[in-house]
């Protein structure tokens, strides 16, 4: 090359730069590709999209074929730089070379182009990937060569060539994209994507109406108290049994009732007949599945049996959307008869309270991964029935039962903070 002007290896070397440049710059953006927003572009028919999404098909061939291309581009500069350094230096000169075409590289073909990739990859993956499948057919033997030998050597480390783990997302992962997306998610509908995320986590018994709240027709009650019953009922469906609750023998609609009150025709038998087949759940079935069970049998109601049949309490449809949207309510707080806020900042509970009601009403964070009522909580970390109004320390929150009866905890008293050394020293 001593034949060549320095103008003209100047204007080589120059050109080798810039190609170095685009090999490191289209490796980093092919790898910082979002793959999902990818694939979403390519069911779009984006044609940058589809072009990257080819090539990252085989990451191995993408990989080979822009190293092979980047350190021959470096090779032939390093030659080049030399033939310029002998020719002005003589050979002292290949030091200095070496130095100063380490120092170029890094900062021109490297570092800048890879940090101009790393923050926009689709500005540069995009067109950069129509020179990339170009040059992967050409060279395409080559490549193969390459990576076949790479492949073996990987193998032999002990590392799975077709593992696919690393693509695919953890449940709390998808959370942590959900909460990260803030700027183009609203707030409401994250809190519904993780809710919907959650749904696997909680089970039918966490807010199912437990058996001593559910309201229901005993068909064995005259038939005054069965329409005092269906007349004075909030609900839309009512379960039926005979004697307790242990016996229930189906779902009746009020719809259907008002149909016979209008008619003047409420009899045990026509209640019987217009009473749809129980449909009893496990009580530690999740709420996905229950969700999809209630689609498969178009049902909106479920009867909630533990592992010895005996009916603990009963769960909706719609008690698994507010799991989902929050609360039907604008305020549970204040429209449930469970708690009662107080001038002092504390709330009176009922010791039957579901803890998740208690926490999705007030914002609340006690703990749910024992006990479902307030009582339970109690009384396990009492770990027995207080006799007397006895107070008790949670974490960030202190409780002052109240009243207790039938060997149960009837009311409490709960600061959602630590109160002051002083007051806290005249209750404990």
């Amino acid at each position: 090359m001593s034949e060549f002007s320095l103008q003209t290896l100047f204007s080589i070397l120059l050109l080798l730069i810039i190609i170095s440049g685009y090999f490191s710059s289209s490796e980093t953006a092919m790898m910082a590709l979002n793959r999902y927003r990818l694939r979403h572009m390519v069911k779009q028919n984006h044609k940058g999209a589809m072009r990257a999404s080819k090539l990252l098909e085989k990451p191995d061939r993408l990989i080979g074929i822009i190293l092979i291309g980047n350190n021959f581009v470096n090779i032939f500069a390093s030659a080049i730089a030399t033939v310029i350094a002998l020719q002005l230096f003589g050979e002292a000169g290949i030091l200095i070379a070496t130095v100063l075409l380490t120092m170029v590289i890094l900062i021109f073909s490297e570092v800048t182009p890879k940090t101009i990739a790393a923050v926009h990859p689709e500005k540069l993956a995009f067109p950069f990937s129509i020179p990339l499948l170009f040059l992967l057919r050409i060279f395409y033997p080559l490549v193969w060569t390459v990576n076949a030998v790479s492949n073996s050597l990987v193998r032999l480390l002990g590392f799975d060539m077709d593992d696919e783990d690393s693509h695919h997302l953890s449940t709390e992962e998808l959370k942590t994209i959900v909460y990260e997306s803030a700027t183009h998610i609203p707030t409401r509908h994250q809190n519904m994507l993780v809710n919907i995320l959650d749904l696997e986590k909680v089970s039918v018994s966490d807010i199912m109406v437990p058996r001593s709240e559910v309201t229901g027709i005993n068909i064995e009650d005259d038939i005054n108290s069965i329409m005092q019953t269906i007349t004075s009922s909030h609900h839309t469906r009512l379960p039926v049994y005979k004697g307790n609750l242990d016996n229930v023998v189906g779902i009746l609609h009020m719809r259907k009732a008002a149909q016979l009150i209008k008619m003047d025709e409420v009899t045990r038998d026509h209640v019987l007949q217009l009473t749809l087949d129980s449909y009893f759940v496990p009580e530690t079935t999740s709420l996905q599945t229950q969700l999809i069970n209630f689609q498969k049998r178009k049902r909106r109601i479920a009867v909630v049996v533990d592992e010895y049949g005996d009916v603990q309490g009963i769960v909706t449809l719609e008690d698994i959307l507010e799991e989902i949207v929050g609360n039907f309510t604008t305020n549970l707080a204040e429209d449930t008869d469970d708690i009662h806020p107080q001038k002092d900042g504390s709330f009176v509970i009922d010791g039957s309270a579901n803890i998740r009601e208690i926490n999705r009403a007030l914002d609340w964070d006690l703990p749910t991964d024992g006990s479902k009522t307030l009582n339970g909580l109690l009384t396990d970390i009492l770990e027995s029935i207080p006799e007397n109004s006895v107070a008790i320390q949670l974490p960030y929150y202190r409780a002052e039962v109240l009243q207790v009866k039938d060997n149960m905890i009837k009311n409490v008293r709960i600061w959602p903070h630590l109160p002051d050394t002083e007051n806290q020293e005249s209750l404990f």
